[in-house]
């Protein structure tokens, strides 16, 4: 009996033994390699690498492995798609694995990042599939994770030089007054019909009123072109048009001395004018200009293009009645400058009473003080008197914005668009709203619309750096003394422009010393680090608590200086 029992455990044990040796074994840590070895968080994603293998005898033949990566961090996990194998004697569509000869395999994969993933490890989770039965093999871990330097955008991001709604106050605008003097045919005297015309009683009007308001008007010249009309001999051209041009530049001359009025007055002449016929005809209704216009893109020389157009003979009289006799004349051009108010004379005006000021010369009073409180009422004086203008709306926005009143800056920003809905400035502003509440898909719509701002280029760039294209980044803020740009040179590793960067920011805030900080641990310079880190914390101390699981400063976690900083 003692026997019979004996062997019944033995039997028992032999297919114990047997179905545990039927199952895979877990697989060690040395068995995968990822890249990189630290996960790092580029853009809104976590990019990996892995690259595995089976050792010899591992892969039973029956058996279909799925192996998933899974990026644990505090608060969750995140899976990655997951990728299938199967033993030799499987009847299936996945990768075979051999059991003699073991295998290798490669998996990219991507998380979406979310906070908290700064401490986060990389799992290779498995699940064996034999026949009717489902087993788990332990989980192993692969890597650490993540660096999230570049998460600092959004802190960036806050102290860019976001659109401004810019004046178009010109202290000196260029002015104008345009006359014409026409002649009779083959004739250069001035006729008193001419001299007394609307628009000559115009121009002399203007010389007399420039030269009557001193203080505000500034005469630059007067140019004068006198033309003859292309039919006729050249001589008798050439010596027409220019007893044309000296008998005009005597008369407004003469009426420079009458005004009292120095000024220079320039004067040239055209002996032929085939370029205003050939504009004449082109704009015209006459039924064969286009034969014309062909003529004279066919022949150079006046007297053949002449002789060309006049065996036209259906539409020469034509030419003669309504284009020859325009081309007959002399263009006075009166050239002055409008000189605008002084900057103590805006100032004035605006204390005394706004209403007198135009809107551009109201906006630009606004860069004629440092005092914020005054600039806003600026802002809203611009929206009492021209509420339909998006600028002082915009300009109030960025004032929000810069001291950190997100929500009020978008509030102006809302009605700014609703003043004009297609200003860049307005669309490059609501896409910085975005960037920093890490909604990249809509600061990409917005800043889309807005880069033919100013500051578009340096917008592009923040966006860039949240989309993880940190070498278009750099490029675009290359001459930006900023956070972004010192960031994104960083994160592109050009640690020494990253470098001058930084040492040229005017106003460094906790971002720009923390990023100092990760640049002299990327460089191994020590002094850098601490200094930077130091002030970091100082003027943010919740930075502390970041810096103390930082992995970009995981060399330095067990040394003393640190933990004094961060503590």
């Amino acid at each position: 009996m003692f026997k019979k029992i004996c062997l019944l455990l033995t039997l028992v044990a032999a297919v114990f033994l047997g179905s545990c040796s039927s199952k895979m074994k877990s697989l060690k840590p040395e068995y995968f390699t990822v890249t990189p070895g630290v996960l790092e968080v580029v853009g809104s994603e976590v990019p990996v690498v892995v690259d595995g293998k089976f050792p010899a005898k591992f892969f039973k033949k029956k058996a279909v492995l799925t192996i998933t990566p899974v990026l644990k961090y505090n608060g969750g996990e995140a899976l990655a798609e997951p990728m299938t194998f199967q033993g030799e004697k499987v009847r299936g569509n996945d990768r075979v694995v051999s059991y003699d000869n073991g295998g290798t395999f490669r998996m990219k994969m991507a998380f979406d990042y979310v906070p908290g993933m700064e401490d986060a490890e990389l799992y290779m989770r498995f699940v064996v599939n034999k026949g009717s039965k489902v087993y788990t093999l332990p989980d192993v871990k692969v890597a650490d994770g993540c660096i999230a330097t570049s998460q600092l955008y959004r802190q960036a991001a806050a102290t860019a030089n976001i659109a401004v709604g810019e004046d178009a106050f010109q202290r000196v605008i260029k002015q104008a007054k345009e006359a014409n003097i026409m002649f009779l045919i083959q004739q250069a005297n001035l006729r008193a019909s001419e001299l007394n015309s609307a628009d000559m009683k115009e121009l002399k009007a203007s010389i007399v009123d420039v030269a009557t308001d001193y203080e505000n008007k500034i005469l630059e010249d007067i140019q004068i072109s006198a033309y003859a009309s292309p039919d006729g001999k050249m001589d008798l051209n050439y010596d027409i048009s220019t007893s044309r041009e000296a008998n005009t530049a005597k008369y407004m001359k003469n009426e420079l001395k009458k005004a009292k009025l120095e000024g220079y007055v320039d004067s040239e002449y055209t002996a032929e004018d085939w370029e205003g016929f050939s504009e004449l005809v082109a704009n015209s209704n006459l039924p064969d200009k286009e034969l014309i216009l062909r003529v004279l893109s066919m022949y150079e020389d006046p007297e053949e293009r002449e002789q060309q157009i006049k065996n036209i003979s259906s539409v020469y009289s034509d030419l003669a009645d309504e284009i020859l006799p325009k081309l007959r004349r002399a263009r006075i051009t009166l050239n002055y400058q409008l000189i605008g108010r002084s900057d103590e004379q805006i100032v004035a005006q605006y204390a005394e009473d706004p209403k007198v000021l135009s809107l551009e010369e109201i906006l630009y009073s606004s860069i004629l003080t440092e005092d914020p409180a005054k600039q806003e009422e600026i802002f809203n004086t611009a929206i009492k008197l021209h509420p339909g203008d998006y600028r002082a709306y915009n300009n109030l926005g960025v004032m929000a914005y810069k001291r950190g009143d997100y929500n009020t800056a978008a509030e102006y920003f809302a009605k700014a668009a609703n003043a004009n809905s297609s200003a860049p400035e307005v669309k490059l502003n609501m896409g910085y709203l975005e960037l920093l509440e890490g909604n990249v898909a809509a600061a990409d719509s917005y800043i889309t619309l807005g880069v033919d701002a100013k500051a578009g280029n340096e917008a592009l760039g923040n966006l860039y750096i949240a989309q993880g294209d940190y070498a278009r980044a750099a490029a675009l803020l290359e001459d930006a003394n900023t956070n972004s740009a010192a960031l994104a040179q960083l994160l592109n590793t050009n640690y020494s422009a990253a470098r001058k960067t930084i040492e040229k920011i005017e106003n460094p805030d906790a971002t720009t010393h923390y990023i100092k900080a990760v640049l002299g641990a990327r460089t191994q310079n020590v002094a850098f680090l601490y200094d930077g880190l130091k002030e970091a914390i100082k003027l943010d101390p919740s930075l502390a608590k970041k810096a103390a699981s930082d992995l970009e400063f995981v060399k330095y976690l067990g040394d003393a200086t640190f933990q004094n900083i961060v503590k």
